[in-house]
């Protein structure tokens, strides 16, 4: 009842204004302490305060009679880490643990655990007598940056950005929305709750969670900067597995399609040699109403759907066929029947017609076990071995249930799994945190055309990011109206540079470059094909957001923290961590304005360069629109490839690198791997980390040997180092065979070096054996 009381007075607004609830703190009593942490009983409660991970403190609540159950946003699999650094020191008045990374200490007589960095600065306060009552009450210093929790739907307004204050609800949400029971700071800390579902005040340094679902409080406080705080959240709520590589290229969707028109349409993108690795198809593969018509290709629009004959010729194309799904099932077929006969409906939903059947349907309920296991039927197997590999789940936002969209794409993927190698995909019209754990992406609903809208994806994509989705996309081009052509060419350019890189529109709407002139399509096919020369430093990074957490796209505020100017900035983001990206969101722009945080910057187009901690001034071409303001940090490693026509046309012999060395050592951690099944869990890739640092007139360029079995069709390292024209190339004392021309260097055979200009200016040229362990010193002298 207490717990529901004060669920009632957040939602009225009285929360923030409350007193705290430990002004007189219950005595602590039956403590147990072991080298992890401690356990005692708090009145009525059974407390626990444990690290589960360098970086993290698991604080647990037992009310008398209430177990230890968690919800899906921890993951099942998870074990409790083991610090193998942990301390844990009593000296009477107070109970301190602590790791490398923070310290944790339980002040008896206030009844209060507070959570400090490695060198003892303050970071949050959590009162343990207020958990008694349900409630998470966290006091923290009032300047600090708070993120997380939720983003926005489709016409939510989204000016507000990245930071969080104020009455925030923790939902999956409908249309795009993304939600997590998580909020966190660059201040240096964060804070989760196991919950479906939790609302929270940020007001006045102080952080009030209430309305939480399960008796038993589970409260993880976090320590670290951006990408360890991720890193920590990974831990708990589940790693993303990797996404199939083809996820990374260009996706076509489209509503309203046969077989002809799609055969034409793939023709026409090989035709032009514009790269293009999946292609959605929304209402029309599906055989609508008829006996299994959910889970079936429809014969009449695609012939050759049902036989494999099409997705034949589309594996001979490097066309991936994705398609929509829905948790709507017609009720008067065999499926509708089974699904009546085994009580897998939502409960409660009444029959209603189908907008685009006009069929009578009801919704599956994915929160039962039994829908679950049901789902990826034989009907679907059969859809899936004849070319439909991946997965739109679409309008399973509709529910209360914050769970029923995770638990759709659950049932598809444990189905998946069991049934083949195949790494699955899918993107989803909402998130809640443990999503991720079933291959799951995001993308922002229905939006609609315009550069308005388009300029109000940023946010929507940053803020997915800070409740820890990593796979996010869009309609691109939108979904509701036409878009003008230079909308649609900015639109490409901006997708280029998100995760999931697609396009679609309402039904009729033709999405493809050659629709929206010439100069729209030169704009187009120009960010296209950057995206796949591209592709080895994006499929790297997009194998460190399933390892590490931390994902292709990041918000400015992850690498500086604590740069006022990089607090709310959703107008650029890094992508990787060595280029920072600037779309152009306004019609007719001839000057955008750039901040560029501190460091060295070097224009990708021009090679211009700027000094960071400023707002520049970026020109801007409003005729031909084929500009990306493109900027690369100082110290970057980026590879590239050639550019195909789908992303694994060809075996790529020889990867280019370009490297702009700074001052400060940095590196690159090389990955590749079969691109589709899951053997590179079991130790079936490669990879390499490509290291370099610049000392006045030298540069260090260094590769550390090779980890893993697989073994890449990759022989050279083409390396371009630039900002130096070097006069001796030494590899452990001995001289590098040096060549007249780069041009010499690549058409001879084994290593060597040699010099040239660009638009970066001097660049040293090496060719070297990949899979090497190796150090170089280039010297201009």
């Amino acid at each position: 009842m207490a717990r529901r009381m004060l669920a009632a007075a957040l939602a009225a607004g009285l929360l923030a204004s409350m007193p705290a609830l430990s002004a007189t703190a219950p005595a602590a009593s039956a403590m147990h302490v072991d080298t992890q942490g401690v356990a005692f009983r708090l009145g009525a409660e059974q407390v626990s305060i444990r690290l589960d991970g360098t970086g993290v403190v698991h604080v647990q609540a037992l009310l008398p009679g209430a177990t230890d159950a968690h919800t899906l946003v921890l993951d099942p699999h998870a074990k409790p880490g083991t610090v193998a650094d942990a301390r844990v020191h009593d000296d009477g008045a107070a109970l301190t643990l602590a790791s490398d990374q923070l310290t944790a200490v339980w002040h008896k007589s206030a009844g209060t655990l507070e959570l400090q960095d490695a060198q003892h600065h303050p970071l949050l306060t959590l009162d343990l007598a207020a958990l008694a009552q349900g409630h998470v009450v966290l006091t923290h210093a009032s300047g600090d940056a708070l993120y997380g929790i939720g983003g926005y739907d489709k016409d939510q307004d989204a000016s507000a950005g990245l930071l969080r204050s104020g009455r925030q609800v923790a939902k999956a949400g409908e249309q795009g929305h993304p939600g997590a029971p998580f909020v966190w700071s660059t201040a240096g800390y964060g804070v989760l709750v196991d919950s479906d579902g939790a609302d929270f005040s940020l007001k006045g340094g102080r952080i009030d969670i209430a309305g939480l679902s399960k008796p038993a409080l589970d409260v993880y406080l976090l320590a670290g900067d951006p990408q360890q705080l991720f890193g920590e959240l990974a831990d708990l709520s589940g790693h993303a597995p990797l996404f199939p590589r083809w996820a990374n290229g260009f996706i076509n969707s489209q509503w309203g399609i046969d077989e002809n028109e799609f055969r034409q349409i793939i023709a026409t993108y090989r035709a032009k040699h514009i790269p293009l690795d999946a292609f959605t198809f929304d209402f029309d593969w599906k055989d609508w109403g008829n006996d299994w018509g959910e889970f079936s290709w429809n014969p009449v629009k695609f012939p050759d759907g049902p036989t494999g004959k099409l997705k034949a010729d589309m594996d001979m194309l490097g066309v991936h066929m994705t398609g929509i799904m829905k948790p709507r099932v017609h009720v008067d077929t065999v499926e509708g029947r089974y699904a009546t006969a085994h009580d897998l409906w939502l409960p409660g939903e009444k029959v209603s017609p189908d907008y685009f059947s006009h069929k009578p349907v009801k919704d599956i309920d994915f929160d039962k076990p039994a829908a679950r296991a049901w789902w990826f039927n034989p009907h679907l197997q059969h859809s899936f071995d004849t070319g439909i590999v991946g997965w739109w789940n679409d309008e399973a936002d509709t529910t209360r249930s914050d769970t029923q969209f995770l638990n759709m794409q659950r049932a598809t993927y444990d189905g998946q799994r069991a049934h083949s190698k195949l790494r699955v995909w899918s993107i989803n019209r909402d998130f809640w945190l443990g999503a991720q754990r079933y291959a799951y992406g995001l993308w922002s609903g229905d939006i609609r055309t315009g550069f308005a809208s388009m300029a109000a994806q940023r946010p929507r994509m940053l803020s997915a990011i800070d409740v820890g989705e990593m796979q996010w996309g869009m309609d691109g081009g939108g979904f509701v109206g036409h878009p003008s052509d230079e909308n649609y060419a900015r639109w490409i350019e901006f997708g280029a540079f998100t995760p999931v890189f697609r396009v679609h529109g309402t039904e009729g709407e033709k999405r493809q470059p050659w629709k929206y002139g010439p100069v729209a399509e030169a704009a187009a096919t120009h960010a296209i094909r950057l995206r796949y020369a591209l592709l080895p430093y994006i499929y790297s990074y997009q194998h460190r957001a399933s390892v590490a957490g931390v994902g292709l796209v990041q918000p400015l505020a992850f690498a500086w923290p604590h740069d006022p100017q990089a607090r709310n900035d959703v107008g650029a983001w890094l992508f990787g961590d060595w280029l920072l990206v600037s779309p152009v969101v306004e019609q007719g722009q001839t000057t955008k304005r750039i901040y560029l945080p501190a460091g060295s910057w070097t224009d990708w187009t021009s090679g211009k360069v700027y000094r960071g901690g400023q707002t520049i001034a970026y020109p801007v071409d409003a005729k031909t629109w084929r500009d990306i303001p493109l900027f690369v940090r100082a110290g970057a490693i980026i590879p590239t490839q050639p550019v195909m026509d789908w992303s694994s046309q060809h075996p790529v012999g020889t990867v280019s690198v370009d490297v702009f060395p700074a001052a400060e050592a940095t590196h690159f951690d090389y990955y590749d791997d079969d691109g589709e099944t899951y053997d590179y869990t079991d130790g079936a890739y490669f990879t390499q980390r490509l290291a370099t640092q610049r000392s006045g007139d030298t540069v260090n360029f260094s590769t550390t040997a090779p980890a893993g079995s697989y073994h890449p069709a990759l022989r050279y390292w083409l390396v371009r180092v630039h900002g130096i024209a070097s006069a001796t190339v030494d590899a452990a004392g001995h001289a590098l065979p040096h060549a007249a021309t780069p041009a010499a260097l690549e058409a001879g055979d084994g290593e060597g070096w040699s010099t040239a200009s660009d638009r970066y200016g001097p660049v040293t040229v090496l060719r070297l054996d990949a899979g090497v362990a190796r150090t170089l010193r280039l010297a201009a002298h």
